[in-house]
């Protein structure tokens, strides 16, 4: 009596097919995610600063002048104690502190700025923490550069 033999499962011809379909779609669409990333830390970046720029024109308008460089981003929710004091400090100014960056490194604030001398810098020097860079490295500011 011939038995014929069943098969369950999968054999193994399709499993590695199907790994190296997989391996094959994170090749071309890791580098995209990676992208997507970056651009979503770009963007916060960005809003980052225009919120700190809305919270530090209101202070102007209070207080008739930006914080200091010494006094820097947290005399926006927290008053100063140093010179110049403000005047009529109204603040928090902004409801959550913005401090660090997407990738964790610190805005800079200068006042008053080299760039708006009437006014203030405000940078984040992107995912390298350095001056200057392109791509997701270039720079975020709250000035126009020329090279845009």
């Amino acid at each position: 009596m011939n038995r014929i033999r069943q098969q369950n499962g999968v054999g193994a011809v399709p499993i590695l097919i199907g790994i190296v379909v997989i391996i094959a779609a994170a090749i071309v669409f890791a580098p995209r995610m990676l992208q997507q990333g970056e651009r979503a830390k770009r963007a916060q970046a960005t809003e980052d600063i225009e919120k700190l720029g809305i919270a530090l024109d209101t202070y102007a308008q209070d207080n008739g002048s930006y914080p200091s460089t010494a006094q820097g981003l947290k005399a926006l929710w927290q008053k100063p104690s140093e010179p110049p004091l403000p005047l009529n400090w109204s603040g928090p100014y902004i409801d959550i502190p913005i401090t660090a960056d997407p990738w964790d490194n610190p805005y800079i604030y200068i006042r008053p700025g080299k760039h708006d001398i009437y006014r203030y810098d405000l940078i984040s020097y992107g995912s390298d923490a350095q001056l200057g860079g392109d791509g997701s490295a270039e720079d975020i500011t709250n000035w126009i550069r020329v090279n845009q």
